[in-house]
């Protein structure tokens, strides 16, 4: 995923769930560790870093 990718699900997620989108995206993280799916999580991690910098 491309990082502008990233920010823009970062922003659609926070918009859906407000200061929650960080903790949503936390258990998404989780299962796809949990499955192997690491490139998935990857991203996931990404759109995290984009919504912690949101919040700040």
């Amino acid at each position: 995923m491309q990082p502008m990718q990233a920010s823009q699900q970062a922003a659609a997620l926070f918009r859906a769930y407000g200061p929650a989108a960080e903790a949503v995206v936390a258990e998404k993280i989780r299962i796809c560790e949990q499955t192997d799916s690491t490139e998935e999580a990857s991203d996931w991690k990404l759109i995290r870093k984009s919504i912690r910098e949101m919040k700040t």
